[in-house]
């Protein structure tokens, strides 16, 4: 048969690669992959602002490549997702090298050692694209072959990945303050990244020392597993093609039993209601942090931040989960679905009532009746809210004389900041059916308690200076009284 040779065309390639989504915490990441399957015990990210000439590196004590090794590392898929890979990869496509690199940064250049004797190629975007052809370099200009310098150190064996031209950075001067905090806040975004996805392997007697600008990089534990107040569900395993898949869910303590440092470590990079969900983790790796992955009929809410799952999927089975380029989303095969949503949902409730019992101590006289403003109860299936009659200052404005204008401000001032919306939130069913409603909702005759607040509206509005008729008008246009019959209406 007949066939021509269509080799993708570079610029197109590059493009191509450049758009696959990644977040630059995601593409560091991507990059420490690498050096984690080359069994590297030290791994260094460094962040260095120098305007123009800002740069990024990961450098690690890993295995290093030979030339050749290092060639097909720079090559773009030369390794497929079919290609046998060691027991402790992380790769997946054989393209996260490249891709996560152009997404970030116009230069790219790796150096390593697999015995002593350290040797670099580069790749530069901008000369790939105006030649048209996939130039390697191997060698590099003399500021770079500076920086290189300095980050290997003395050490003998290892990977060095380089990114200079940053995206976004290429135009900065050093007036350019903006850019520079910005630089710098990414790079805080980075490190609690990284102490999120790779937390496992910076615990144990086999960790990694991972350090960020020189300081050890603080592993992020999102189930609080040494806190004596965790309830742990006993974890289940389920049998899948390729091995089995472990599943075990986490429901975090409530606020009063943790300390303002604890709420606020278990928070997250992202914060308690992006935390919550499923944790999948592919060889130790997360994947996904904090996700109902798509399940029918599960959002998230604030009610269910307590609740957080641990999903460990082999890596064999990443085509049934879908497993992307950026390693950062996956959707659970068919047949396991019903029995995440099962877990999920029982987690859910189990968390739901933590909160739940919080949020009702909050919101009635629990301790000292005289504390709380407000009270909230569910009453036949509707949320009530009411002032709390018994709080001193209600009850000294309540008193005949008692109405003094300094009172009444102080009193209207405190409602006005303690509005119970936190409880709200923990108590509001999905869905609109337990809204509060105004005296009950009622499209009937006014009771007793609800004419008295009617008079007292109306005969303000006449004392203000209002006529009968006129008040009688605004009265029937106010919510709750335009919906129910009284005085005002007849």
């Amino acid at each position: 048969m007949s066939y021509e040779l269509a080799p993708p065309e570079p610029a197109g390639l590059i493009a191509t690669l450049s758009s696959l989504g990644y977040s630059l915490p995601a593409a560091v990441a991507d990059i420490v992959d690498n050096s984690i399957s080359a069994d590297a015990v030290r791994i260094d990210v460094e962040f260095t602002w120098a305007d123009a000439d800002t740069w990024i590196a990961v450098s690690d004590d890993g295995n290093g490549m030979s030339p050749g090794e290092l060639v097909t590392a720079m090559t773009v898929a030369a390794r497929g997702p079919q290609a046998e890979r060691s027991a402790g990869d992380l790769g997946r496509f054989g393209v996260g090298l490249k891709s996560a690199s152009f997404s970030q940064a116009r230069q790219l250049v790796v150096t390593s050692s697999a015995s002593g004797e350290w040797h670099t190629r580069c790749w530069d975007l901008d000369l790939v694209e105006s030649t048209g052809e996939w130039r390697l370099f191997s060698q590099v200009d003399t500021q770079t072959e500076t920086i290189l310098t300095r980050l290997r150190g003395d050490g003998h064996r290892g990977t060095i990945v380089l990114w200079r031209r940053l995206n976004g950075y290429a135009n900065t001067t050093k007036q350019d303050t903006k850019a520079q905090k910005q630089f710098y806040a990414e790079a805080r975004r980075v490190e609690e990244h990284l102490g999120m996805v790779f937390a496992r392997f910076l615990t144990g007697a086999h960790k990694r020392q991972m350090r960020f600008s020189g300081a050890a990089v603080k592993p992020w534990d999102p189930f609080l597993m040494q806190h004596p107040s965790v309830l742990r569900l006993p974890p289940e395993r389920h049998p899948v093609r390729d091995g089995e898949v472990r599943v075990e869910a986490f429901v975090l303590p409530g606020t009063p039993r943790l300390t303002p440092a604890e709420q606020e470590g278990a928070g997250g990079p992202n914060g308690w209601l992006d935390q919550q969900g499923f944790y999948v983790y592919r060889r130790d790796r997360l994947i996904l942090a904090g996700d109902w992955l798509g399940l029918r009929g599960l959002r998230k809410e604030e009610k269910y931040n307590l609740a957080r799952i641990a999903v460990d999927v082999p890596a064999e089975a990443d085509f049934e989960w879908g497993v992307d380029v950026r390693k950062s989303s996956m959707v659970p095969p068919v047949g396991l679905r019903p029995t995440l949503e099962r877990l999920a949902r029982v987690t859910r409730e189990r968390a739901a009532d933590v909160v739940r019992h919080r949020g009702l101590v909050a919101a009635r006289t629990h301790g000292d009746p005289l504390v709380y403003t407000w009270k909230v109860n569910r009453v036949d299936e509707r949320l009530v809210c009411r002032i709390n009659r018994s709080h001193p200052l209600v009850q000294s404005v309540s008193r005949p004389g008692g109405a003094e204008p300094a009172r009444v401000r102080a009193l209207l001032r405190l409602l006005e900041e303690t509005v119970p919306v936190a409880t709200l939130r923990v108590m509001h069913e999905t869905g609109t059916e337990d809204d509060p409603e105004p005296f009950a909702g009622s499209v009937a005759e006014a009771d007793a308690d609800v004419t008295e607040v009617a008079q007292q509206i109306f005969e303000a509005m006449v004392a203000g200076g209002r006529s009968p008729a006129e008040a009688s008008d605004r009265l029937r246009s106010m919510s709750p009284f335009d919906q129910l019959r009284g005085f005002w209406t007849s």
